[in-house]
């Protein structure tokens, strides 16, 4: 598609295309946004504390996480360190994003960082090459992402209206850990990941007597450890088949 005396699309062109290629995954994003701004008001926070944190958070599954360890009245450490573990993945995204943002200036660059999310990184990787860093892929990424964050801004926005509405026998904040396992299951592609995840629930069951809820921590780190062992030993076993 080309657009009135241009050889090339424009910059709304790729920007559009984004926000269009990203809305088929908004039915995926409003469950858990719903669940977010619900579980903040039974949680007693009030509607700007849960709105500013999923502002400040823009990270859904690091948010639920946060949650789940208030609910469990943990420490304030843990929670924090919880949070950066469940998004430390988002090292790998930025890395990857890296050269398409390197010759912006700084103060375009920080919001674009801020926006990036599972669902942006995942559309571009799969429309763009790794080496493509031209401004096609700059203002799609800019349109997907944008996309995604008004989605799960306004889902949120829209759990805090229902979620007064909602009763407290409900139990709503059962559907925290419920939200996790669905993200968890559908993450686990291939025997490396169900090895890790196996793991990872071992240690929680086998630690959660801990206290400060550290046997959620370890079972992070010690689910990730054996993960990437596994991983190692998969690829060595391919590599040299005959050892």
């Amino acid at each position: 598609m080309a657009f009135p005396g241009s050889d090339r699309p424009d910059n709304r062109f790729y920007f559009l295309t984004g926000v269009k290629e990203l809305l088929p995954m908004v039915p995926g994003v409003l469950p858990f946004g719903l669940i977010a701004g619900a579980n903040g008001t039974s949680l007693g926070f009030s509607p700007e504390m849960t709105l500013g944190m999923t502002l400040l958070f823009f990270a859904g599954s690091a948010q639920l996480a946060a949650y789940q360890l208030i609910q469990d009245q943990a420490l304030p450490a843990i929670i924090v360190f919880t949070a950066l573990m469940v998004n430390i993945r988002f090292l790998i995204y930025s890395a990857a994003f890296a050269p398409l943002l390197h010759d912006l200036k700084t103060r375009h660059k920080w919001p674009l960082v801020y926006l990036l999310s599972d669902q942006a990184y995942g559309l571009c990787a799969s429309r763009f090459s790794p080496q493509d860093n031209g401004r096609e892929k700059l203002y799609y990424y800019i349109g997907a992402a944008f996309a995604l964050w008004v989605s799960w801004v306004g889902s949120v926005g829209l759990g805090l209206l229902v979620g007064e509405q909602i009763p407290a026998e409900w139990s709503l904040e059962f559907a925290i850990p419920l939200a996790f396992l669905a993200m968890l299951v559908a993450n686990i592609r291939d025997k490396t990941a169900l090895f890790t995840a196996a793991c990872s629930a071992m240690l929680a069951i086998t630690l959660s007597s801990l206290p400060y809820n550290l046997g959620f921590i370890a079972a992070i780190i010690g689910g990730t450890a054996l993960g990437l062992l596994a991983s190692t030993l998969l690829i060595k076993k391919r590599t040299h088949p005959d050892e």
